[in-house]
């Protein structure tokens, strides 16, 4: 052997044995995980239930650090430009991580820029109507929407937001007019749907569940592949009659793109645990979610279809984040 491929073989010997050094080793410091929306939010919510958890298994602090603004944006791109050392992670909101590349072409970052670490929560919608809409039951809602081609106004909270999006599906699947009124937030569209201002809603459980149980608004369908717990007599989609209207936000952990795949194995087995624990489970549910898992080969591959589905989803219906 002549000495370019001794050299050759002791660098490739060197590289492999400090990245067994560093996997070994990580985590030695606090790890920031990032969350791109505000405080108090789902994703905040999930960072927490998850973050308190790993770092009891990995034995060092996790931070959570809230980047809001931009639609997720600004949080997103601070964790594409990190150094991939696993100690700065994202905790993403699906809408973000599939919608905004559609709808902000020109973000400074792009899915790509990510390394997938693990699926944490999956989140299906609820379709509420005001309490004055003579329906009962989502066949009914769909009648009384194409009657004299009345069409329904469904609320959001903002354009090119998940409720958006939704509605503009209902409407092409239920084959119903609709008519897209945008909020600032959830909680004002609470309102005018109990005021009866706008028709329907589509979002998560927790933001309308007390106004349901209180009689206030109607529950007529649940997005998601089975009943939830915290709603058990609302009827899925396809029980309701409408069957392929899924909808649903999920949560997952990405790291910088180059991130180490030893970190990164460490990380979804660690996280693997929290989300497989009665404790974390239990909370997950009262958000109006299901605890989920996905390694980082299944969450690229789920991650891929999303882009895709979204993405004809927004094309289609010329949905924009203006």
């Amino acid at each position: 052997m002549n000495w370019s491929a001794k050299a050759s073989v002791t660098t490739l010997v060197l590289t492999l044995a400090t990245s067994a050094f560093a996997a070994d080793a990580y985590p030695s410091k606090p790890i920031t995980m990032i969350v791109p929306s505000a405080p108090a939010g789902s994703t905040d919510i999930v960072a927490r239930l998850v973050g308190e958890q790993l770092a009891k298994d990995l034995g060092q602090p996790i931070v959570i650090e809230n980047r809001p603004g931009a639609s997720g944006n600004i949080g997103t791109e601070a964790v594409a430009r990190a150094k991939p050392d696993g100690y700065t992670l994202l905790m993403q909101y699906s809408g973000y991580h599939v919608g905004n590349p559609a709808l902000f072409p020109q973000a400074r970052w792009k899915p790509s820029d990510f390394a997938s670490v693990a699926l944490v929560m999956r989140a299906p919608h609820v379709v509420v109507v005001s309490g004055k809409i003579p329906a009962q039951n989502l066949k009914e809602l769909i009648a009384f929407g194409r009657k004299d081609n009345r069409g329904l106004f469904y609320a959001s909270s903002g354009n090119g937001s998940i409720q958006h999006i939704a509605g503009v599906m209902f409407g092409k699947q239920a084959m119903v007019p609709v008519t897209h009124v945008p909020y600032k937030g959830a909680g004002p569209v609470v309102s005018d749907l109990i005021g009866g201002q706008v028709d329907m809603f589509v979002t998560t459980p927790p933001s309308v569940i007390g106004q349901v149980k209180a009689g206030k608004m109607k529950a007529l369908a649940y997005t998601g592949p089975k009943r939830h717990p915290s709603m058990p007599d609302v009827p899925t989609s396809a029980e309701a009659g409408l069957p392929g209207y899924d909808v649903e936000s999920w949560f997952a952990v990405f790291a910088p793109a180059g991130t180490p795949p030893d970190i990164v194995k460490r990380l979804s087995v660690a996280i693997k645990k929290v989300v497989d624990s009665a404790d974390y489970r239990k909370k997950i549910e009262e958000q109006g979610g299901f605890a989920a898992y996905m390694d980082p080969g299944a969450l690229d591959k789920f991650v891929s279809q999303e882009l895709s589905t979204w993405a004809k989803v927004i094309k289609d219906g010329n949905i924009t984040a203006e």
